[in-house]
């Protein structure tokens, strides 16, 4: 198996697990969280399924940051409902993590032993996206394990008069 199978199979696996977090996941963060990561997922598995074909891909500026920033806006006042994460929420969090950094260390192998300058690029940009993915889910986590501590932590007008630097 090539690095562009293995990596459609890492593509496909995130795809199904995520998909099947969200439909456990009761909390609507969390829920939309695991929904818009998949989108992304998909989105990667496409392009890899083009590459393995031989075709040519354009890599689009896609941001899941804001794409996540999005999801948060629409759902500010949801957020702040104190609605307690069971423990397999919170793990599937965990599990969404772990599969990020793997993917990552995975990708960026991968890049390193490209052969085909598309390739590599490809493999830079999922390295990118995955880091972004992880920085999402820890933040989730965050969020869903510890709500008051999050909002204070994000939110710093609180404690400190809405200082940038604090």
């Amino acid at each position: 198996m090539n690095a562009i199978e293995i990596a459609i199979r890492m593509e496909t696996d995130a795809i199904t697990f995520y998909t099947d977090a969200a439909k456990k996941t009761k909390n609507p963060v969390g829920k939309k969280m695991f929904l818009t990561i998949t989108e992304d997922e998909k989105r990667h598995l496409k392009m890899l399924s083009q590459i393995f074909k031989g075709l040519d891909i354009k890599l689009k500026d896609v941001s899941p940051m804001k794409n996540i920033k999005t999801v948060f806006e629409g759902l500010k006042g949801k957020m702040m409902e104190r609605v307690s994460a069971t423990s397999n929420e919170l793990e599937a969090f965990k599990i969404a993590m772990q599969m990020e950094k793997e993917g990552i260390k995975f990708y960026k192998k991968t890049a390193k032993e490209a052969k085909k300058e598309k390739e590599k690029k490809l493999f830079e940009r999922l390295v990118h996206e995955e880091e972004q993915h992880y920085n999402i889910f820890a933040n989730t986590y965050f969020f869903m394990s510890d709500t008051g501590s999050w909002f204070m932590w994000e939110e710093h007008s609180i404690v400190d008069g809405g200082t940038p630097w604090a």
